[in-house]
């Protein structure tokens, strides 16, 4: 996902029924909420910190050298964002007297939030502490207890120096200490789907993350003997920076550093177009509905043509490039499913789905061997599965829009994209401009903008 922030005008207004910008109208192009030094600056680090690691392994257990890395990158996104951008001065105000009072409230809130989704864990197979998510398990049991001793003392912190300091925090523990008066339950809803957000995909990309650094530290070398051995290469390892840039960011969701969550999609159509792309959901969907692939290798096409192979791979690779570097573009602030601050710089400059469309690219790529050397039908039938994939993903950037058009400042953003972007053409172009221009609304919400409204801004 990628925006954030209201303005108390639009608070009842969707984005549906803004007036349109006239053409002739001069759009200003809003600042990303992240600098693109700044997001660079963790790449270097995490790149710093893997080659440390490589010869100089204090420990030998992946989860903890995972979470080596991860502090690494951290501290090369927040020390330039805090000390450079001064990030915290966007939610923090001069301390005032604080209140322990309501710093206890909130870690209530905090104990009954973590309760939240330990519960879903224990209630659902899928996360037993022996089975995929072993790794995550060995994690959270090294964060877990210095979570506990830092928690109370960072909350008066930050409260001392909120402007509103009866957030969805505070909301939370007044509910689970049963102090119901101005509780909220869309507030409270609303913090709640934010961390069922972080414990779905947090243990998810830690594993794959603990996973990728392990095949990354014992990588056989000797595979780097000809095209095939260095686009294998290539590929793994530009994914392992998505995956290693993303685990950092769900876990690092704070006031402190301007990351927390403003708002998480509300509707149930954007949950399911997102949580489908993802295990374990994937593995019924692409296994029994969406298996386009008919086992080709994209290399065996090529036979004995290696400038073919070095050209086609250099395509795939470059599209790639351009995913890695939309998760890239977002620093400290991605997460799917949820508003963390509008990104306007790197590739969103020119699109607002880039990520989106440089995978999907990639796919048909990676899988047009079926265009050759089977039967037509069987060509029609992989072509029409994968175009159902691509519709997936085109479901999941327009329920994004329509969140992130509840925040003015990403439909600012939209319209310069519109006007400027490098597919601005596209919606001059009969029916191709409407599926472009078409989004799902909110019709089922009576004041959808209060997702994004101050009174949901609890750590999460």
């Amino acid at each position: 996902m990628k925006a954030r922030k209201s303005s108390q005008k639009s608070v009842h207004r969707s984005a549906q029924n803004q007036a349109p910008t006239p053409a002739h109208a001069s759009l200003q192009y809003p600042a990303s909420a992240t600098h693109a030094l700044v997001a660079w600056s963790g790449v270097a680090c995490l790149l710093l910190a893997v080659t440390a690691l490589n010869f100089w392994p204090p420990v030998h257990q992946i989860e903890r050298l995972a979470l080596i890395v991860m502090a690494a990158t951290a501290l090369g996104v927040f020390v330039p964002d805090l000390l450079w951008q001064r990030v915290q001065r966007r939610t923090l105000i001069a301390p005032n007297s604080g209140s322990w009072s309501r710093s206890t409230t909130k870690l209530a809130g905090l104990a009954g939030s973590v309760g939240f989704v330990a519960l879903l864990y224990w209630l659902f197979p899928e996360y037993g502490a022996q089975g995929f998510y072993s790794h995550y398990w060995a994690a959270i049991r090294i964060v877990l207890p210095a979570w506990a001793v830092l928690s109370l003392p960072y909350i008066f912190w930050i409260d001392r120096r909120l402007s509103e300091p009866r957030d969805a925090l505070w909301q939370m523990g007044r509910l689970v200490t049963l102090q119901w008066q101005d509780v909220s339950l869309r507030v409270v809803g609303q913090h709640l789907l934010g961390w069922l957000v972080k414990g779905f995909y947090l243990p998810l990309m830690f594993t794959y993350f603990c996973n990728d650094l392990d095949k990354l530290l014992h990588y056989d070398l000797t595979r780097l003997n000809g095209l095939q051995g260095y686009f294998d290469w290539a590929y793994f390892f530009l994914y392992f920076i998505d995956v290693a840039l993303v685990s950092m960011t769900y876990l690092m969701s704070l006031k402190l550093t301007d990351t927390q969550i403003r708002s998480t999609e509300p509707s149930a159509f954007g949950w399911l177009a997102a949580l489908v792309c993802y295990e374990p959901f994937w593995s019924l969907i692409g296994g029994q509905y969406i298996a386009y692939d008919t086992g080709r290798g994209w290399g065996s096409w090529f036979g004995g043509m290696p400038w073919l192979y070095a050209l086609w791979g250099s395509l795939i690779l470059l599209l790639v490039v351009v995913y890695v570097w939309s998760t890239i573009a977002f620093g400290g602030r991605f997460s799917n499913l949820t508003h963390r601050g509008i990104i306007t710089n790197g590739p969103y400059r020119y699109s607002k789905h880039p990520a989106y469309l440089a995978k999907n690219l990639s796919w048909w790529l990676l899988a047009m061997p079926f265009m050759a050397g089977v039967s037509l039908g069987q060509t029609v039938r992989s072509c029409l599965l994968l175009g159902m994939l691509n519709g997936i993903y085109y479901l999941r950037a327009k329920t994004e829009e329509r969140h992130l058009s509840l925040d003015p400042v990403y439909r600012q953003y939209a319209q310069w994209v519109e006007q400027h972007g490098v597919l601005r053409g596209l919606d001059r172009v009969p029916l191709i401009g409407a599926i472009a221009r078409w989004r799902p609304t909110f019709e089922a919400y009576r004041s959808p903008a209060s997702f994004i409204s101050g009174e949901g801004g609890g750590e999460a």
